[in-house]
């Protein structure tokens, strides 16, 4: 019998290696909206594990720092072997860029593909008082 050496390729080591990065903001004493959308977002249903694919849109107002765009994409790659619902993935997603960016607003929403004719949106949003 042959065994074949399956080697990851190199994006998948780097999806699997990805960390946020923050950058520093070149404006902080300005407010400015950055608004990003990841329209090809996947995981898995911690059910069925059947695969849900989402828009994953990202808004908001930063302070002293900005997300990279390259780690946010590879580190939302992650996501798509890992069983988490919906609102558990939202919420993480919010979380991370919350607590590494600390920014003035931030809002993620999660817009989720109907599956089994259902269709869930799921909105996180805070401001920083």
């Amino acid at each position: 019998m042959i065994e074949e050496v399956i080697q990851k390729r190199y994006g998948e080591k780097a999806i699997e290696e990805a960390e946020l990065e923050a950058w520093e903001n070149p404006y902080p004493d300005r407010d400015y909206l950055i608004e990003i959308t990841f329209p090809e977002f996947t995981c898995l249903c911690p059910r069925s594990g059947y695969p849900d694919f989402a828009v994953i849109k990202i808004s908001y107002i930063p302070e002293k720092y900005i997300v990279e765009l390259r780690s946010l994409k590879l580190w939302l790659n992650k996501f798509r072997n890992r069983y988490i619902s919906h609102e558990a993935a939202t919420n993480e997603i919010f979380d991370a860029l919350w607590n590494l960016l600390k920014p003035r607003r931030l809002k993620v929403v999660g817009d989720f593909h109907p599956r089994g004719n259902v269709h869930t949106v799921v909105t996180v949003e805070r401001e920083n008082q």
